[in-house]
């Protein structure tokens, strides 16, 4: 399972910043789409074949998890690279912003499927008593809006409005890493590499505002 896993971070990554020429820009989006969907589907063929380990649903919450987070770096990859001339991540950023979405919603419904069994009172009572529920369950409604958002016909609507609005994905950094920070217990390694990687981007985001 972990070679599996080490292959398809490999086959995402790398099929996401390929670099080719814009008119193939139609087929490489297509391709992109699909390698962004293989975490899912390897997920998917795991449950079918029972295979996903001793504790399956605490590896479905931690790969939709690790994921999320994974594709939420790309995006925030995205502008630094365009600025420095290399824009071709920039044009599926959109997309990868849509995956961020898809993957933290997996990551709640089996939450709510298995842990809490889809009960309200449960849901309070977590947000109430676990701080990593709660900021994970924040993120997760701030990337409702911006992935409603992202639709090409309400982006044209918001104008200007719509920038302001994306700039919470960095909220959702926040969030996440908080939440990731506070599962993590002693193990943190991973929570602080991530944190690094997001002080960096948003050092970098509000620098011009500095000068």
């Amino acid at each position: 399972m972990l070679r599996l896993q080490i292959y398809v971070d490999t086959v995402v990554i790398r099929s996401v910043s390929l670099a080719v020429p814009a008119s193939w820009n139609p087929s490489l989006r297509l391709l992109v789409f699909a390698a962004c969907l293989i975490p899912f589907l390897v997920l998917l063929n795991g449950v079918i074949s029972n295979s996903l380990g001793p504790d399956p649903a605490e590896h479905l919450m931690h790969v939709t998890g690790e994921w999320a987070l994974r594709f939420l770096v790309l995006v925030l990859f995205a502008t630094p690279l365009a600025r420095y001339g290399w824009s071709r991540l920039a044009r599926y950023r959109r997309m990868l912003g849509l995956y961020v979405w898809f993957y933290a919603t997996l990551h709640l419904l089996i939450f709510a499927q298995v842990f809490i069994g889809w009960s309200g009172e449960r849901l309070v009572e977590e947000l109430a008593e676990r701080p990593y529920v709660l900021v994970g369950f924040l993120a997760w409604l701030i990337l409702v809006p911006l992935g409603i958002t992202s639709l090409h016909a309400i982006r044209r609507r918001m104008g200007r409005h719509w920038r302001r609005i994306h700039r919470l994905t960095y909220v959702v950094a926040g969030l996440g890493w908080l939440h990731l920070l506070w599962l993590s217990r002693s193990d943190v390694g991973e929570a602080v590499v991530y944190g690094l990687i997001f002080v960096v981007l948003l050092a970098y985001r509000v620098k011009p505002h500095w000068a």
